[in-house]
């Protein structure tokens, strides 16, 4: 193993359950074993690629040929209201109802 090296980095259990409850993940102790182990070799990987000589590599937005598909903007009538709501589980003044996505600490 080279010193140049930073040390590897450690995942705990702490940090499993954390990246879970970001995740809304309820995981048992066995699971975060597992995926402790398993974001231990992610890392891990990262690792090598870090300590790899890219420094003659030039930098490339892709790794193929890339072009952008570009049509006329065309104005047409859009779908009405009721239509676009009419098979949404709720709704309320015209808008779709949904549960929240952030909540506070």
């Amino acid at each position: 193993m080279s010193s140049d090296r930073p040390p590897a980095p450690t995942i705990d259990d702490a940090t499993v359950a954390h990246v879970a409850r970001l995740s809304r993940l309820e995981l048992t102790a066995e699971e975060r074993d597992r995926f402790r182990t398993q974001l231990g070799s992610i890392l891990e990987s990262f690792r090598h690629l870090a300590a790899l000589d890219v420094s003659q590599v030039p930098a490339d937005a892709h790794a193929t040929a890339a072009a952008n598909v570009l049509r006329d903007d065309v104005v047409a009538p859009s779908l009405p209201r009721e239509e676009a709501l009419a098979n949404a589980p709720a709704t309320e003044d015209g808008y779709f109802v949904v549960p929240p996505v952030i909540e506070a600490e």
